[in-house]
């Protein structure tokens, strides 16, 4: 074994009782998968973090976005952004991935670099919308993507990725706007804001077309080249293992499928409760800091990438954490502690500057623990691939429907860099979420006390046999915890399958 195959050991990248077989699976499954989807997520972040950059970078008065038009401009991306997220995640299910989500993103480059040329606020509002409409498909596609190739010992560190490209977007935006301001202002007889949607274009349109020729789908509707028959199936068996089936598709039962049950409505409060109350971290933050550095636009960029910073590396170590300790509810619940001090801190407001710095970078910490929050939905529908990649799709229009209408009426433009009514509201969700955390343990608990265990049905489906040891205590599931001792044989292979590789 080579260094990095000692080094993936260590940070716990395979599992020790993973083949070497199935660990060139999972390293071929790491290039296809996670390569497309984080640029993908790159770009789109990218092109949608630009807008805050160029709003403080001359924006604002080219276009007179006085009093709350930025709000308004940002408002209208969510507004595309929502009206087709959920069908277009449905839809996915059965599309090819490999050309339905490039497409989307070459249209949303488009209308990126469209915003380089408007000329005054109607204009840049028709280009939001448009890039919101065309972008729908990114996160939420490729989340479901990232998602349906993993076992649970696996999910937390490729999420930690794929969520580290949200705020590394964002620090690149500012780096990207500093040097067009530096270096191209006034070129072409274009400012330095309009640049940056430029280039934004110009590195995204390229980008699109590595989908085409890697991204693999989902395991069971996989026709990647760069995947043999045998890893195709291996890919599959894996997952079944772990209580992950293979694809129901699209029927009359799917709406039930969906909010039949407890898990859509307590994993859409839960989501968007953790996921709201960190924004401090985001444009109001970059606000403040234009209110100290008003005359600064280099400085204000540059200092604005510190709570994406401490975002990046918050992820992965919680991704690689809660992996290893084998749930997610600890690290959430420790970042919605944090969460709360930070808001508490915010809302009093007359403290000294070190504490608001301290309380606008530890929002930034606590965003790596709400990305939890997608891996432990994941695994709650393990049993379901096409519910799953529709509550993904659910609880993130409810982020965009929050971002949509919280910010107007909680962090309107006109009340930075105070924002009394904004930091009550974060105050308020924070001590809420910490309050709904327990609810996921407790209706699954009561579900297999009535006999409902939706891992053991996948197992035996797919010809598992499951042998339960009844002399242990099944513990309640807290998102990544093993509930019992298995002991499975695969029908008509006569392998007998190890507690690791199937316990949760």
């Amino acid at each position: 074994m080579g260094f990095f195959g000692r080094f993936a050991e260590i940070i716990d990248w395979y599992p020790k009782t993973m083949s070497q077989k199935e660990r060139r699976l999972v390293n071929k499954i790491d290039w296809l998968v996670l390569t497309f989807s984080c640029i993908a997520y790159f770009t789109k972040n990218l092109d949608i973090s630009a807008l805050s950059s160029a709003y403080v970078s001359g924006m604002q008065e080219d276009l007179a976005l006085w009093g709350n038009r930025f709000n308004y401009a940002t408002s209208m991306y969510y507004v595309g952004y929502c009206l087709f997220q959920i069908p277009s995640n449905i839809v996915l299910t059965k599309l090819r991935a490999e050309y339905y989500l490039p497409a989307a993103e070459i249209a949303w480059g488009l209308f990126t670099l469209g915003t380089a040329f408007v000329k005054n606020y109607n204009q840049l509002m028709a280009m939001r919308f448009f890039i919101g409409l065309s972008a729908t498909a990114c996160y939420v596609g490729n989340a479901h993507i990232v998602n349906s190739w993993y076992t649970r010992q696996e999910l937390g560190k490729r999420n930690a990725i794929y969520a580290c490209v949200w705020p590394l977007g964002a620090m690149f935006s500012g780096y990207l706007q500093t040097a067009a301001l530096e270096h191209l202002a006034g070129r072409g007889g274009l400012a330095g804001w309009r640049w940056l949607f430029i280039i934004c274009t110009i590195i995204t349109i390229p980008c699109a077309f590595i989908g085409v020729f890697f991204c693999p789908n989902v395991p069971d509707r996989c026709y990647s080249r760069w995947l043999t028959e045998e890893e195709k199936q291996m890919a599959v068996d894996r997952l079944l293992k772990d209580g992950f089936a293979k694809t129901r598709g699209l029927d009359r039962t799917l709406i039930k499928r969906i909010f039949g049950g407890w898990r859509i409505y307590v994993f859409f409060v839960l989501a968007n409760a953790y996921w709201m109350t960190p924004y401090a971290s985001t444009t109001p933050f970059t606000l403040w800091l234009q209110s100290k550095f008003r005359d600064d636009p280099v400085t204000i960029n540059n200092l604005s990438t510190i709570t994406y910073a401490a975002n990046v590396a918050s992820n992965l170590v919680c991704g690689f954490l809660s992996d290893i300790r084998q749930n997610r509810w600890e690290l959430i619940l420790l970042g919605g502690i944090f969460i709360f001090i930070s808001n508490v801190i915010l809302l009093i407001w007359n403290v000294t500057e070190g504490a608001k710095w301290f309380a606008f970078i530890t929002l930034g910490v606590s965003n790596g623990a709400t990305n939890l929050v997608i891996p432990w939905l994941a695994e709650i529908y393990s049993h379901d691939l096409e519910a799953r990649s529709a509550a993904i799709a659910i609880c993130n229009v409810g982020w965009v429907v929050v971002n949509l209408v919280v910010p107007l009426v909680a962090w309107p433009t006109v009340s930075a860099p105070r924002y009394i009514g904004g930091y009550i509201w974060s105050v308020i969700w924070s001590v809420i979420e910490l309050m709904i955390l327990p609810l996921p343990f407790i209706l699954e608990s009561r579900e297999r006390k009535r006999g409902i265990d939706y891992r053991t049905q996948v197992l035996e489906e797919a010809g598992i046999v499951v042998v339960r040891d009844d002399s242990l205590e099944p513990e309640p599931e807290m998102g990544l915890v093993n509930d019992e001792k298995r002991i499975s044989t695969e029908k008509g292979t006569g392998i007998k399958t190890t507690n690791s590789e199937v316990s949760e």
